[in-house]
């Protein structure tokens, strides 16, 4: 989630542009009143392809989670849980849900006076969480405001051990994202991948892992592919965005997407890659792209 300055679209490579044509020739062969198959004509069926909602908030949710269907995808995620029965009539989970009320971004579990409020609002978030057949829940660090890395470290393991045990017994994975403090987050704690790999260690649970928001941490220590070969099992989901300028994922920005979506498959991850990218241009267009550049 970030603040954009919005810049010019630069036109696509011959290979991705192909490899679109391609995509949307197969999903024209459809039905238009037919749901998504697991894996559609055109798509490799090794991404569980997803996209972030709020990229699209201009388009009402009901005609973005049709045309998601459409293309294959399988998830619209950070959804409300009053937004959720809108992605499941098209056939769609929500990857990840949405942050409960007490834990926006710069208010987190760093800090100890915040957990009580956290902690029940995940109590009751969860179990919907499980019934609705969601896999995730995001959670935040918070920001700093003068407090050292380690002791807010030492405070988020304190609070998430408190509903990691309810997460266990659920099937529900809580997931951290890493978001960059140079651009988009100052201040915001969990900005590296070490800081959050130590975390999930303390943390000890197999049920909390890290968001590895791939624009944010090209942005904060760059050699992506080496980090989520070595922190696999670290991450429990991934996001996307083209930098700079979290705009679309093709060849006007600095990231090889294929590239790092075969690294991902390589490691053996089946969970969900989260398209989180702010279009530039008509918004279902560039989505198709996406998808089609990291279906590998």
């Amino acid at each position: 989630m970030s603040s954009i300055d919005r810049r010019e679209f630069l036109t696509a490579s011959a290979a991705t542009a192909a490899a679109v044509t391609s995509l949307s020739t197969a999903m024209a062969r459809q039905p238009a009143s037919a749901a998504a198959p697991a894996a559609p004509a055109g798509l490799k069926g090794r991404i569980n392809h997803s996209a972030c909602r709020w990229c699209y908030g201009g388009m009402p949710l009901d005609e973005l989670c049709g045309n998601a269907a459409a293309m294959g995808l399988k998830s619209v995620e950070l959804l409300n849980p009053d937004e959720w029965e809108t992605a499941r009539k098209h056939g769609l989970t929500c990857a990840v849900a949405s942050f409960v009320k007490s834990n926006p971004i710069p208010k987190g579990f760093n800090r100890v006076e915040n957990h009580d409020a956290i902690i029940r609002e995940l109590e009751e978030r969860l179990p919907q969480v499980k019934a609705a057949g969601i896999p995730a829940q995001i959670v935040f660090s918070g920001n700093r405001a003068g407090l050292d890395d380690a002791a807010g470290l030492k405070n988020c393991a304190t609070g998430l051990k408190r509903i990691t045990p309810l997460a266990e017994q659920l099937g529900i994975t809580i997931v951290m994202e890493l978001l960059n403090s140079k651009v988009d987050h100052k201040d915001y704690m969990c900005d590296r991948t070490p800081w959050g790999v130590n975390l999930v260690n303390e943390v000890g649970s197999p049920r909390f892992k890290l968001l590895y928001d791939i624009y944010h941490m090209q942005i904060m220590e760059g050699d992506v592919i080496r980090t989520i070969t070595d922190h696999k099992d670290a991450i429990g989901h991934y996001h996307t965005g083209g930098n700079p300028g979290r705009r679309e994922i093709d060849q006007s920005q600095e990231l090889n997407y294929t590239a790092i979506c075969k690294a991902i498959v390589a490691t053996g991850y089946t969970g969900f890659i989260g398209q989180e990218f702010i279009p530039s241009r008509d918004p279902m267009t560039s989505l198709r792209e996406a998808i089609a550049i990291c279906d590998v």
